[in-house]
């Protein structure tokens, strides 16, 4: 199959595939990622056992607008944090691979493209990737990162049993490689061997560093392979949710990746994960003087893989 005609295949998929449902299997010669959000905080993959749940903590914070901050006593903090790890993985039938171009070191953003295995042929560059996405990368200068962040991969929520969203996050860029094999890696079909196109780019992604202290480049690559997952730490910068005035009660904590569905997936279903918590203010919330008189207690109490809901 060409690389024209199965562009062409994968648009008429794209077209005729309703929104909510997963992809069609239409096109074998064309293996689609498929995006797996792991439930915020926990470490254990896909995973439903709250015991692997303990990547988060509650951290005052004197300064509420640092993208990080010291955890200090809630007597001298303005802002309270909760803080945890999110972690997304391909389970799909080929990787994720994205290419980013600008054309003149003058333009802030570049495009993105979509590249998608086709047969045995994973395409090298962004010219050759087959799909357009609205997906675009920004150089991130703070000190932390000075690298391409791939922006609006991933978004957090937190969410009352009613459905409404409460709070959301201000992290949204993302340098993404393949830091880690994800626990099922032995039963998918397409993980990358020892040699051919898909070892090679695993190697890359292994390494993968976004062009890190290039501010100047005109083109960077972000993905993760199949069988590997992308993780970031819960004390990176903005892997939070600002708490400070949240009344006490019970909330999802959701964990959206590829929330407009700009990139292609064989599967959307398990784009969204939760954990159910609850809040409570020992001594009450703050007061207009922004005084914090004591922490607030958090509970994980169930973890709901693949699922939006979970309070």
């Amino acid at each position: 199959m060409s690389k024209k005609y199965a562009a062409l295949v994968l648009a008429a998929i794209l077209a005729a595939a309703p929104a909510s449902a997963p992809r069609a299997d239409a096109a074998p010669d064309l293996l689609l990622p498929n995006l797996r959000q792991v439930p915020p905080g926990c470490t254990g993959g896909f995973s439903a056992d709250l015991a692997q749940c303990g990547a988060w903590d509650v951290c005052p914070v004197i300064d509420p607008a640092a993208p990080n901050g010291r955890c200090v006593p809630a007597a001298v903090a303005k802002a309270v944090r909760l803080r945890f790890t999110s972690s997304e993985e391909n389970v799909g039938d080929g990787p994720l691979l994205l290419y980013g171009r600008r054309d003149d070191a003058k333009q802030e953003k570049m495009t993105v493209r979509q590249a998608l295995r086709a047969g045995d042929s994973i395409p090298g560059d962004y010219a050759s990737a087959q799909r357009a996405t609205r997906a675009y990368t920004y150089y991130e200068p703070a000190l932390a990162h000075q690298h391409w962040h791939l922006m609006n991969f991933e978004k957090f929520a937190l969410v009352s049993p009613q459905g409404r969203t409460v709070v959301t996050d201000r992290k949204n860029g993302f340098c993404l490689g393949d830091r880690y094999p994800v626990a099922d890696a032995g039963g998918l079909a397409h993980v990358p061997g020892d040699t051919g196109a898909d070892a090679e780019l695993a190697d890359r992604l292994r390494a993968n560093n976004c062009r890190h202290h290039e501010p100047a480049a005109l083109d960077v690559v972000e993905g993760i392979s199949v069988g590997s997952g992308d993780d970031y730490k819960f004390d990176v910068d903005f892997q939070w949710l600002d708490i400070t005035h949240v009344p006490a009660g019970k909330y999802d904590l959701v964990n959206t990746v590829n929330s407009d569905r700009t990139l292609a997936e064989t599967n959307y279903r398990d784009n969204s994960s939760s954990v159910a918590v609850s809040i409570d203010w020992p001594k009450g919330l703050p007061g207009v003087d922004q005084v914090i008189p004591e922490a607030p207690v958090v509970r994980f109490l169930r973890s709901c893989p693949g699922r939006s809901q979970c309070a």
